[in-house]
């Protein structure tokens, strides 16, 4: 069942959201090389809770830090450690924060100091894949429009979208129905309406598709070994015009 939410619910979202927005810059600008995915987990949580939020990731069936932190070939749902990043890696930052018993959730991918042309086109793409499948949630289009418009950029730059994992409703549970998938035909899936909240964030890789899961049984990684980007925002289907997009951050890695 797709819930649909009230005006006031929507701005108890945002005010999550926007706590998950700019704890995300906060990572972004202390990110260089040298520093731990952990040191990012720790300014995280600490960063949420200072803001009145609670870390929406944290025991989520039973994944054990507030961020999700993927490096390189890392798709999504690393696990915070003691690996240092590098020049040239890049790292994708997959947040969430609760406030008033209402989730928000975003990412980022953000290069770690000066990284290839490669490593940054990918990001880049990966992002503009975002913001088109965002432009198709309005009233009246369907859930595979999103959908479409993120596969066919991403297919048109030569890169491939993950299929294992989907974006997400998004409400008092940080997933609720629909999910939002990054590939498929036009016109499918449920009609949106105006107080749906979605997450929408593509997975690219710039190899294959195919993905596993190592054996601490959260983090995927690509089969090829190949890099891979991810961005999202938590959007609000209005009752006309362009979505709302809550998690709006003030400044994005690709514009650095």
């Amino acid at each position: 069942m797709i819930i649909l939410k009230t005006p006031a619910e929507i701005e108890i979202m945002a005010q999550a959201s926007r706590v998950v927005a700019e704890v995300l810059q906060i990572l972004e600008n202390a990110i260089c090389p040298g520093i731990s995915t952990e040191e990012l987990d720790q300014l995280a949580e600490r960063e949420i809770r200072a803001r009145g939020a609670l870390p929406a990731f944290k025991g989520y069936r039973n994944y054990p830090k507030t961020l999700c932190a993927s490096v390189n070939e890392q798709v999504v749902h690393g696990i915070p450690s003691k690996r240092r990043l590098k020049e040239g890696d890049i790292v994708g930052l997959d947040l969430g924060a609760i406030v008033g018993g209402f989730y928000g959730d975003a990412a980022v991918t953000v290069p770690v100091g000066r990284v290839s042309d490669e490593a940054m086109r990918l990001i880049r793409i990966t992002e503009e894949a975002l913001y088109l499948g965002i432009e198709q949630a309005v009233v009246g289009n369907r859930i595979s429009d999103i959908s479409h418009a993120v596969q066919r950029h991403v297919e048109a730059a030569g890169y491939s979208v993950v299929t294992e994992f989907v974006g997400h409703g998004v409400g008092r549970q940080l997933h609720e129905e629909p999910q939002v998938p990054n590939y498929g035909k036009p016109g499918q899936g449920p009609r949106l309406q105006s107080g749906m909240v979605l997450a929408i964030e593509p997975m690219v890789n710039m190899g294959k598709s195919a993905v596993r899961i190592l054996e601490d049984r959260w983090t995927a990684v690509t089969v090829d070994g190949s890099w891979s980007a991810h961005f999202e925002h938590t959007i609000a289907v209005q009752p006309s015009g362009p979505p709302r997009i809550l998690s709006h951050r003030l400044q994005m890695a690709v514009q650095q």
